[in-house]
């Protein structure tokens, strides 16, 4: 799987060069970045990039980041990528919980400051609760799934700002 930096240079290589289309697939991870518009009509690319599941994760700056999560109706877009310089994917596919029990309050919210190591959120798979722990430090600026919805693996769950 390609990193937030290494999809984001592959799509500056394909503005620069003015490229219809790029497609790259590798150990079952398939990326398509479409591209180049007519002359004189504003540019728009859109990333698909799908770990051989029905979910994807769509990408067209500079509007903003779509990531449709189990690829079905209700999703909504989420903050532009350059305000997410870091995505935390699911490492697991399973459900997604914000809080520790329904009645606790959420471990993080959008503009919370968080620290490597501190926990973001449980991802329950198989009656196991797998608790999601942040690897930088920064200022969460998304949070993608809404809770207890399912997530594949890989699946973004938060965009954290680095600081």
């Amino acid at each position: 799987m390609l990193t937030y930096d290494q999809i984001k240079e592959l799509i500056q290589i394909v503005s620069e060069r003015h490229l219809h289309e790029l497609e790259i697939e590798r150990s079952g991870f398939r990326l398509k970045i479409t591209g180049a518009a007519p002359a004189g009509a504003p540019v728009e690319y859109r990333v698909t990039a799908a770990p051989t599941a029905p979910s994807a994760m769509t990408y067209a700056p500079p509007g903003g980041v779509e990531t449709p999560g189990a690829a079905g109706p209700g999703s909504a877009p989420t903050a532009a990528p350059e305000a997410a310089s870091h995505l935390i994917a699911s490492p697991i596919v399973g459900t997604f919980y914000s809080s520790p029990s329904p009645t606790a309050d959420p471990f993080v919210r959008v503009g919370d400051r968080v620290r490597k190591g501190q926990v973001l959120c449980i991802v329950e798979a198989m009656k196991l609760m797998n608790e999601i722990e942040c690897d930088v430090d920064g200022i969460v600026v998304d949070i993608h799934p809404r809770n207890a919805q399912p997530v594949e693996f890989g699946e973004p769950l938060f965009g954290i700002r680095l600081e």
